[in-house]
């Protein structure tokens, strides 16, 4: 098993910041079938495989993930693309 941990800055509002995380949870979503629910200001989300959290803080995001065997061969690849829409939407 293989894990991801991310921080990641942004100046956005409280409000703005949940918006972008939700729009990037509906992408997740679509794309991969993943499943995402609120717990206040943590985003839960889970499919087969991976299991993690996106904290929304006053001026960050914490990411955490757990890969399941076959998805942490690609960690990387992974990482990279969560670290590229972060970059792009809290920017």
């Amino acid at each position: 098993m293989s894990n991801i941990d991310i921080h990641h800055a942004h100046s956005l509002s409280p409000e703005q910041a949940r918006q972008a995380v939700q729009e990037v949870a509906e992408k997740l979503s679509e794309r991969f079938g993943m499943e995402y629910a609120w717990a206040g200001d943590v985003l839960n989300f889970n499919r087969s495989g991976v299991d993690g959290h996106i904290a929304l803080e006053p001026e960050e995001l914490h990411v955490t993930a757990k890969l399941g065997f076959l998805l942490s061969t690609m960690k990387g690849p992974i990482e990279a693309e969560i670290k590229r829409v972060l970059d792009e939407r809290f920017a």
